[in-house]
C-alpha cells in the first residue's frame, strides 16, 4: 500500500482481515518497493500526480497482472488505475474490489502458463490496449445521457437503452464490458435494477457506474461505483473497470482457444479460417453421402465498419446453435453453416440473427448498423468451394 502518512488506517484494517499481507511504503519510496516486493495488487492513497505518472506504467509492465486501485480518486487516473470510492470507512467494498481483481491476474497467470511455443500463432495472447474491443451498456434517458454517450462513444463501443427493460435484452444477447447508469429513473428502479444485477452470477462482477447523486454502494457488486461530476469525469472512473473487465473478457477467450487447440479465433469465439474450411468440406461431403439439409448465411456490414464486424461475430457465437458453426472471412463478412436446415429454415434463422444484430450492434456515436444477410442451400452437383463461391456470388448480386 501507498500512502501519505506513516501509518494509514486503511493498511492496519486490511492486515486487521488477515486475508492479504499488506507493507505499507510512502510515494518517494514507492517504485523501489514495487521493484522490490513484486506485489500481487498495488493500493495507492492520496493525489500525488507527478509520482503517478511514474508508478504506474512500471505497474503495468508487470506481468501477471497487477492491479492498482486508488482509493477515494480525486484527479484523472492512470489508464490500469481502478478507482475505489470509500463511504463512511466501508472497508469491505475494497476487500471485494481486490478479490475481483486478483481473479483477473490468477486468469492472467493461468494463460501465460498454458501459452505454449506450439500453439498456432492465431491465439496468442493480444497486446493491444482491451478497450478498444471493449463494449459499454449506457442506460439512461435524462439531460446527462446524450453526453455520456458522445464521451464514452469517442473511445469505446456504446449501447444504448432508454430503460430498464431494453437493458435487460442487451444483456441477455451482448457481451458487453461494463454497465454506466445515467440519470432518468427513479431510487426505487435503481435499486431494483442493482439488487438484480448482484442476485446474478453472470454480472456479480460486472464494472457498474451509477452516474446518479444520492446513490448507495450497498450491494454485492465488487465493482460497483458511484461517481457524480460531468460526463468526462464519470467516463475517467468507469474506463479503468472497463478496461480490467475487457482484459478479463480476452483472457477468458484465449483459454477457450487454448482449450480447442487454436481452432477458435480468441477475438471473436468463431472457428479460425482454417479450421472452418476444413469442418465445412467434412460436412459438405458427409451430406452429399448421407442425404439431408445443410444450408449457409452471409452476413456483412460493409468494409467501414470494422467494430460492427467484430460486435456481430460475437453475437452470432453467442446465439447461434450448437450444431452450427462459422467463422470470420477474409473479405470481414461472417459465414454460418446450419446443419440439417432447409433453405426456409435458414431464412428464418438468418432473419432473427439480423434483427438481435440490427438492434444491439453500433458504430461510434450509437449510429445504427444495417446487416445484409444471403442464404444458399447445398445443390447435389456443389462442392465446398462451389457452394461457398456461389453465395458470395448471391450476395454481390443482392448487393448491386
Amino acid at each position: 500500500m501507498v500512502s501519505s502518512g506513516e501509518s494509514s488506517p486503511l493498511a492496519a484494517a486490511l492486515s486487521e482481515t488477515k486475508l492479504f499481507p499488506v507493507v505499507e511504503t510512502c510515494w518517494p519510496e514507492a517504485a523501489r518497493a514495487v521493484g522490490q516486493l513484486q506485489p500481487a495488487a498495488v493500493l495507492a492513497c492520496g493525489d500525488t500526480a507527478a509520482a503517478f505518472a511514474a508508478l504506474a506504467p512500471q505497474i503495468a509492465d508487470i506481468k501477471p497482472y497487477v492491479p492498482l486501485i486508488v482509493i477515494n480518486p480525486e484527479a484523472s487516473l492512470p489508464a490500469n488505475a481502478l478507482p475505489c470510492a470509500l463511504v463512511d470507512g466501508n472497508f469491505e467494498r475494497l476487500n471485494g474490489r481486490l478479490r475481483a481483481a486478483l481473479r483477473v491476474r490468477s486468469l492472467h497467470a493461468t494463460v501465460l502458463r498454458r501459452l505454449g511455443d506450439d500453439l498456432p500463432m492465431q491465439i496468442r495472447l493480444q497486446e493491444a490496449d482491451p478497450v478498444q474491443d471493449a463494449t459499454v451498456l449506457l442506460i439512461g434517458r435524462g439531460a446527462a445521457y446524450p453526453a455520456l454517450s458522445v464521451v464514452l462513444g469517442e473511445r469505446i463501443g456504446v449501447v444504448g437503452a432508454l430503460s430498464i427493460e431494453a437493458a435487460a435484452k442487451h444483456l441477455s444477447v451482448r457481451d458487453l464490458d461494463g454497465i454506466v447508469l445515467a440519470d432518468g429513473f427513479s431510487p426505487r428502479v435503481v435499486d431494483a435494477f442493482l439488487t438484480v444485477l448482484a442476485e446474478d452470477v453472470r454480472f456479480r462482477n460486472f464494472p457498474v457506474v451509477v452516474a446518479i447523486a444520492g446513490g448507495t454502494p450497498n450491494y454485492n457488486l465488487p465493482n460497483l461505483e458511484l461517481v457524480s461530476g460531468d460526463p468526462a469525469r464519470v467516463a475517467s472512473n468507469a474506463l479503468p473497470l472497463i478496461r480490467q473487465h475487457a482484459f478479463e473478457a480476452r483472457l477468458s477467450r484465449t483459454l477457450k482457444s487454448i482449450d480447442a487447440g487454436g481452432l477458435l479465433d480468441p477475438r471473436t469465439g468463431l472457428l479460425t479460417q482454417a479450421a472452418f474450411n476444413r469442418d465445412f468440406a467434412t460436412t459438405v461431403y458427409q451430406t452429399q453421402q448421407r442425404g439431408g439439409g445443410l444450408s449457409v448465411a452471409r452476413f456483412s456490414f460493409g468494409q467501414k465498419h470494422e467494430r460492427a464486424q467484430l460486435d456481430g461475430a460475437r453475437i452470432v457465437g453467442r446465439l447461434m446453435r450448437q450444431m452450427d458453426f462459422g467463422a470470420v472471412q477474409d473479405d470481414g463478412s461472417i459465414v454460418v453453416v446450419f446443419a440439417e436446415t432447409d433453405l426456409r429454415n435458414a431464412h428464418v434463422i438468418a432473419r432473427r440473427l439480423c434483427s438481435v444484430m440490427k438492434h444491439t450492434v453500433h458504430a461510434k456515436c450509437e449510429q445504427r448498423i444495417e446487416p445484409d444477410a444471403t442464404v444458399a442451400t447445398l445443390l447435389p452437383t456443389d462442392s465446398a468451394n462451389s457452394f461457398l463461391a456461389r453465395l458470395t456470388e448471391e450476395s454481390r448480386r443482392a448487393a448491386s
